[in-house]
């Protein structure tokens, strides 16, 4: 969706300050939250994509005040009374077990599928990502939209953030990594002869 959760190119916010030695979490109540974010998702009533969308989908005036885990713990509130997760008092239903978080997480959760359409473009050809205006979920940057590009890799089928995240299947689309000349994307101030690397799904592009 156009929001303020979409930073990439914009002014106005500073540089960004680089912490030497950063820790994981800088509070104990971040560390909860990514934990508690994690056990819930084991339920199985929502997917990565909606997680994302439930942080994003929100006034930037309330986006740009939470802190980065405070957004986590928000969008977590969100689905899970949206899954009817919640009682009366507020508390989570039974949290899975932690032999059960273990197993789950060291198998992981690839997105890359066997099926879908045969890929309409190949390595090397020109691209135009298109001008969307997005209401619901994307993947597809903000400031790359309008942008001509190269197809520099070919990554197969991939499930589709736009349709996973509004309860429409997995609906997988080839996936691309695409180069653009930095130059076009950044203006004058880019650094010279850079290139910016962009992932995105077919529907986002069109043949340039």
């Amino acid at each position: 969706m156009n929001g303020a959760h979409d930073l990439g190119g914009m002014h106005g916010f500073g540089r960004v300050e680089v912490e030497p030695n950063e820790p994981k979490f800088h509070a104990a109540w971040e560390r909860d939250a990514f934990a508690l974010t994690l056990a819930a998702s084991l339920h199985g009533r929502w997917n990565l994509d909606m997680t994302r969308f439930a942080r994003e989908n929100r006034p930037p005036a309330e986006y740009l005040s939470l802190p980065y885990y405070g957004l986590w713990l928000a969008g977590l509130e969100r689905l899970a009374a949206g899954a009817g997760m919640l009682d009366g008092s507020g508390r989570f239903a039974a949290a899975p077990t932690a032999a059960a978080m273990r197993e789950k997480f060291a198998a992981g959760a690839p997105v890359q599928r066997r099926a879908g359409p045969v890929p309409a473009f190949v390595t090397g050809d020109q691209v135009r990502v298109l001008p969307m205006s997005v209401a619901g979920h994307t993947r597809c940057p903000r400031y790359c939209r309008g942008a001509s590009g190269t197809i520099a890799a070919c990554r197969g089928n991939h499930v589709f953030p736009d349709s996973h995240a509004h309860g429409a299947g997995e609906d997988p689309r080839p996936l691309y990594t695409v180069r653009f000349d930095a130059a076009l994307l950044f203006g004058a101030g880019a650094e010279p002869n850079s290139s910016v690397m962009i992932d995105l799904w077919e529907p986002y592009l069109a043949r340039a």
